[in-house]
């Protein structure tokens, strides 16, 4: 049995909403758990580190599994 095609992670944006709900969830989590507590006392760069490891997750994840290897640049802000 195989998977239709409209079910497989094809485009850039298909692919990092998978891997940012699978590959990476533990990355994904720490850095929610991270604003959930600083969200009252906003400040920049309280969750910088969290949302580095999430950056660096989801841009491995994104250009080893995809065949066109798209590079997808996340910037905290």
């Amino acid at each position: 049995m195989s998977v239709p095609a409209s079910n497989i992670a094809s485009t850039p944006l298909r692919r990092l909403a998978l891997h940012s709900t699978t590959t990476c969830a533990a990355q994904a989590s720490s850095y929610g758990k991270c604003i959930l507590k600083t969200y009252t006392d906003v400040r920049k760069d309280a969750c910088k580190e969290e949302f580095a490891k999430f950056g660096a997750c989801l841009r491995t994840a994104v250009s080893t599994r995809s065949q066109s290897f798209i590079h997808i640049q996340l910037r905290y802000t």
